[in-house]
C-alpha cells in the first residue's frame, strides 16, 4: 500500500508542481542519457522522460481505477443477483459470463477497440468486460453460500423483501470476496491498459500512458534503454504490490483460514 501511495503521490505531485517541465516541450537533444538535468533522459523527439512518466502513471491508474470500480458495481449487482435467484435468472448471467470469460483477454480488449475506436473509451470499456465475468462467478459463489446460511432462512421466514436481503445481509457478508476480486482486478485493468496502449489500440498520443511509453521505448531498446525501463520498472513494482495486497486480502477474508485453530 505504501509502494501505491508514493507512485500515486510521485505522479500527482510531479504534474502539479510541473517537476520536468510540460510533457509535450521540446526541451533537448534526443534521446539523451538520464543526468542531473533529465532524471529520466530524453525521447526520439526531445522531450523529458520524467513528466511523461508522471503524467503516465496518472493515467494508466486512474483509468484501472474507474474501470475496475465499474466492475465492481456491475459485478457485486449481477453475482448477487445470481447467487440468490438462481434458476434461469442466474443461469443466465452466469452463462454470458462464461461466454465473455471464454475469450482471450486481449483479444476480446482488441475486438472493443475496434469497434468503438481507439483511445481511452476502448480501454476503459475492455477493461470492464475482460475482469465483469470472473468477479462475477466470484460472488455468485460467495452470494450463494451466504444464502445457505440460517440468518437467511429466518429472514426469508421473518417476510423480509430480497431486497432488503441482498443490500443488508448478502452484500455485508461478500464483502471481502469483492475486496479481494477487486484487487486482482486491478492489476488485470493495467495490464490490459498496458496491452491495448502498446498495441496502439489505448491511450493515444500526445496523451502518455505506461503502456504507451513502453510502446515507444521498443524502438529504442538497444540504443535508449531508459526509455523503456523506466516505465516497465514502474508497471512491475505496481502490479507487484497490488498483487501483495490482494494475498493479503484474501489471507484476511478466507474463511478457510480458520483451520489454523486447529
Amino acid at each position: 500500500m505504501w509502494v501505491l501511495l508514493v507512485l500515486f503521490l510521485s505522479a500527482l505531485f510531479g504534474r502539479v508542481l510541473g517537476l520536468g517541465g510540460s510533457p509535450t516541450d521540446i526541451v533537448g537533444r534526443r534521446l539523451a542519457p538520464p543526468s542531473l538535468e533529465f532524471p529520466a533522459g530524453t525521447d526520439s523527439l526531445g522531450r523529458s522522460l520524467l513528466p511523461r512518466l508522471l503524467e503516465g502513471i496518472t493515467t494508466t491508474l486512474l483509468l484501472s481505477a474507474v474501470a475496475v470500480a465499474l466492475t465492481a458495481v456491475i459485478a457485486t449487482f449481477c453475482g448477487i443477483v445470481a447467487g440468490y435467484r438462481g434458476g434461469k435468472t442466474g443461469g443466465t448471467i452466469m452463462r454470458v459470463g462464461d461466454i465473455l470469460y471464454a475469450f482471450p483477454a486481449i483479444v476480446l480488449a482488441i475486438l472493443v477497440a475496434a469497434v468503438v475506436g481507439p483511445g481511452i473509451i476502448a480501454a476503459l470499456a475492455s477493461i470492464v468486460l475482460v475482469t465483469v465475468p470472473l468477479m462475477t462467478r466470484m460472488v455468485g459463489q460467495a452470494t450463494r453460500q451466504v444464502v445457505e446460511r440460517d440468518f437467511i432462512t429466518s429472514a426469508v421466514i421473518s417476510g423480509v423483501t430480497s431486497r432488503t436481503i441482498m443490500t443488508r445481509h448478502v452484500l455485508r457478508n461478500v464483502a471481502g470476496t469483492i475486496a479481494v476480486q477487486g484487487t486482482y482486478a486491478l492489476s488485470v485493468a493495467i495490464l490490459v491498459e498496458g496491452g491495448l496502449s502498446f498495441l496502439g489500440y489505448g491511450v493515444q498520443p500526445p496523451g502518455s500512458s505506461l503502456g504507451l511509453l513502453v510502446q515507444e521505448g521498443t524502438v529504442y531498446m538497444v540504443t535508449a534503454p531508459w526509455l523503456i525501463i523506466a516505465p516497465g520498472a514502474v508497471l512491475v513494482v505496481a502490479i507487484l504490490a497490488i498483487n501483495l495486497i490482494g494475498d493479503a486480502l484474501r489471507d484476511r477474508f478466507d474463511p478457510r483460514e480458520a483451520r489454523r485453530l486447529t
